[in-house]
């Protein structure tokens, strides 16, 4: 179900006419201003104690960056990059992916976005995205001679995430098998 998610300082005025929106607004316990988030899309929230890695907040948002970089990469995606003092990564100076992070006691919530098909765009229509006067949106697929499916996409995060974090990421089988 289609949903906008406002960060805790979010400005609800980036929400064209919220009161009236057809789609759900919840503020949540994370930074960042307004985001969409719905079919289309890749959501990750990885659950990570810092204090294994690096008790930075701005180190962990860049790893996440790092990892849908080199998703992107592994997918065929040329141009992909990070831009200067705003987060998330970018394709042509269009918004590809979103972060949004939260910590408390060093163990992360929340995490980021990635717009793979054309479904993720529309609802972009209703807000500002992240705050960003006079950016646009972009998907994964607009940017690949074919596309691909957001549980491919899935399995390159994966192990984008596992290179970064220098870890091995359970699939649902071994945690189903963990829960018996």
């Amino acid at each position: 179900k289609p949903i906008y998610t406002l960060g805790t300082g979010s400005d609800p005025g980036f929400i064209n006419d919220v009161e009236n929106s057809p789609i759900d607004v919840v503020r949540i316990e994370r930074g960042g201003e307004v985001t969409y988030h719905g079919p289309g899309q890749l959501v990750v929230y990885p659950i990570v104690d810092l204090r294994g890695y690096r008790q930075d907040i701005h180190w962990y948002v860049r790893a996440l960056e790092e990892a849908i970089l080199i998703a992107l990469d592994m997918a065929g995606v040329e141009g992909a990059t990070r831009e200067d003092d705003v987060t998330g990564i970018w394709i042509k100076g269009n918004k590809v992916a979103a972060l949004g992070v939260k910590v408390r006691r060093w163990v992360t919530m929340h995490g980021l976005a990635v717009n793979i098909d054309q479904r993720s765009l529309g609802n972009f229509d209703g807000i500002v995205p992240c705050g960003l006067v006079g950016r646009d949106v972009t998907c994964i697929n607009d940017h690949l001679d074919q596309p691909i499916s957001i549980e491919d996409f899935a399995t390159l995060m994966k192990r984008a995430m596992e290179q970064v974090f220098e870890i091995k990421v359970a699939d649902e089988e071994s945690n189903d098998a963990t829960r018996r």
